[in-house]
């Protein structure tokens, strides 16, 4: 089942791969509007979001065993963001926020996204060297 659905899967791919490389050999010679150009993208970008959406309803339908990992990756997610939300600030002054067009909220959101990324970044550098590491020892 499996094997026959990747099939597919390839076959669909390959399609949509031809047709965006004809639709962008339009778009380049000018035979083809913006507006259109811009609606296969949209096209492609639906696609994605319900590919983004089904697959891993899918692929737990098929495995699950695995929602546990799902719900341990979702709970450090969540941890990760709590985490960050408390070390960020507003460290702007009411004049700069006015200047900047802001409130002190998005300026506490804007620093939590930041430190979420940096903390996300150091988190996946010591996962690639713990793996790097633990390969020399087995």
């Amino acid at each position: 089942m499996v094997d026959k659905l990747s099939k597919y899967v390839s076959w669909a791919l390959y399609v949509l791969m031809a047709v965006s490389a004809v639709i962008s050999i339009l778009f380049y010679t000018n035979s083809l509007d913006t507006s259109q150009f811009l609606q296969w993208g949209y096209v492609l970008f639906g696609l994605a979001v319900v590919v983004a959406i089904f697959s891993p309803i899918y692929g737990f339908l098929m495995h699950p065993k695995n929602i546990m990992k799902l719900l341990i990756s979702v709970g450090l997610f969540a941890v990760i963001a709590i985490v960050a939300y408390s070390l960020a600030g507003n460290t702007f002054s009411e004049t700069k926020l006015q200047l900047l067009n802001i409130n002190a909220s998005t300026s506490k959101n804007v620093g939590m996204g930041l430190i979420f990324t940096y903390i996300s970044f150091a988190i996946a550098i010591l996962v690639i060297l713990y793996s790097s590491v633990s390969k020399i020892f087995k």
